[in-house]
């Protein structure tokens, strides 16, 4: 009777058509704002608009959008490394764990392949005409010195490099500096690691606003004045996006539900078959932090390929804000070569004190570029990458909720309010355009 009676009402209601639309159309919105909210939370990656001159608003250059992620990429990442990276081991560790003495014969043999060319470099540049002259047989004694004295000397090096590896490689500053060259990088490490969290705010959005819908259309029913549907549209995109951000992370911790099962899911046809009821418990949690098992495996395979790399680890060790302490290690090493008498002797009559003080520059400098070359091998980092893939994975899998929420919270934390303010003028305009379109007509 109840019911009946409702039903009368809406029906008899002189806007009743255009009241029906307010849920299917709550509904479409929301997803579609929502799409638009965790589009611009990545992309563009790179500034677009009118760039303007200590523009005050949003941290932006001008009039424009750039992608929270990608703007903010080195604040980001700095948050990553210090509340979930940095809890996972040492650099010194990871850097054991690869191995330094397999890497150490890698980049031999591959030097020792062009060391005669890389010697004639050298001297050509610091003393072209004594290195012409030198007899022959004279440079034939110094390439085989280098040869029989390279192995030991790159063996010493980076045995002395990797025990202080932590001194020489700031790590927070080499994967901050990393994602910030290469924004595009970090913005993939994300849709990696929640893509499924993104498409669950994404559809649930969806369900959330038709729900809205229903009660915004029983609240016109009571309150039938045309300013409601706009206000209550804004209300419903600024609540929809906290609601599905909210349910992507909390509750941290695993809070188990009893409740009565009268069914079972199965994988095929019926998909649902029916039991005798018993009680069960529904594990209520954040969608995140019941894939971290999942996810583990994902941010680990994205750490040791893009992150925690030999390449990056020695390109920061050879050019990062450290390298003066490198360059001093590497003489201690590669000096050893210029004592040897035959080196000695032909290079102290031909150059002087001056010359001969910047050819040990320039053997420095030559020897760094020539090092880094190897190190730049795909197969040796991919490697590499498999010694340590196992260590990052299991580190992450024992993260406790609380930490591991950190790997993906700080995207959506950084500006998480405009996200949510946007949802709110998104509604807002939404709601009024529907009032223009369907109920100013209806009216007419």
């Amino acid at each position: 009777m109840v019911e009946t009676s409702l039903w009368q009402m809406l029906a008899e209601h002189p806007e009743f058509l255009a009241m029906l639309t307010i849920p299917p159309v709550t509904a479409f919105v929301t997803w579609v704002h929502v799409w638009m909210a965790l589009k611009m939370l990545f992309y563009p990656i790179k500034f677009w608009g009118i760039r303007i001159p200590k523009f005050p608003f949003f941290g932006l250059p001008g009039i424009g959008w750039q992608g929270i992620v990608p703007r903010k990429a080195g604040k980001i990442s700095g948050v990553i490394v210090d509340q979930t990276l940095s809890k996972l081991g040492s650099l010194e560790e990871f850097f054991q764990a690869m191995e330094p003495q397999q890497m150490a014969e890698f980049i031999t043999d591959t030097i020792d392949g062009n060391l005669e060319s890389l010697i004639d470099e050298i001297m050509l540049e610091r003393s072209e005409t004594l290195w012409r002259n030198v007899p022959y047989a004279l440079k034939r004694r110094i390439y085989a010195q280098a040869h029989q004295e390279l192995p030991d000397i790159m063996q010493s090096l980076v045995t002395d490099l990797t025990y202080h590896v932590e001194d020489l490689v700031n790590m927070r500053q080499m994967i901050v500096n990393k994602m910030e060259s290469d924004r595009r990088l970090m913005v993939n490490m994300f849709l990696k690691v929640g893509q499924k969290e993104i498409d669950f705010i994404w559809h649930i959005s969806a369900l959330i606003g038709l729900i809205f819908g229903l009660i915004q259309m029983f609240i016109f029913l009571v309150v039938p004045q045309h300013w409601t549907v706009p206000f209550f549209a804004a209300i419903w995109g600024f609540l929809t996006n906290w609601i599905a951000i909210w349910m992507v992370f909390n509750p941290v911790e695993p809070k188990f539900v009893p409740y009565v099962k009268f069914f079972a899911r199965r994988t095929g046809f019926p998909f649902i078959t029916l039991q005798l009821p018993h009680v069960a418990e529904f594990r209520f949690q954040g969608g995140f932090m019941k894939r971290q098992e999942e996810v583990s495996e994902v941010f680990a395979q994205i750490v040791v390929n893009d992150l925690v790399t030999i390449e990056n680890i020695m390109n920061e060790m050879m050019y990062g804000e450290r390298a003066a302490q490198t360059r001093e290690l590497m003489k201690s090493h590669l000096y050893q070569l210029l004592e040897s008498p035959v080196v000695s002797t032909t290079l102290r009559m031909g150059l002087g004190r001056r010359e001969f003080g910047q050819l040990k520059n320039t053997i420095i400098d030559k020897s760094i570029s020539a090092t880094m070359v190897p190190l730049r091998d795909p197969e040796l980092n991919e490697s590499r990458a498999s010694k340590i893939f196992g260590l990052f994975r299991d580190r992450i899998r024992a993260l406790s909720p609380d930490e591991f929420q950190n790997l993906l919270r700080p995207a959506f934390r950084e500006d998480e309010m405009t996200l949510i303010v946007l949802g709110g003028l998104t509604g807002f305009l939404a709601g009024w355009l529907h009032l223009v379109l369907v109920f100013f007509p209806a009216i007419q």
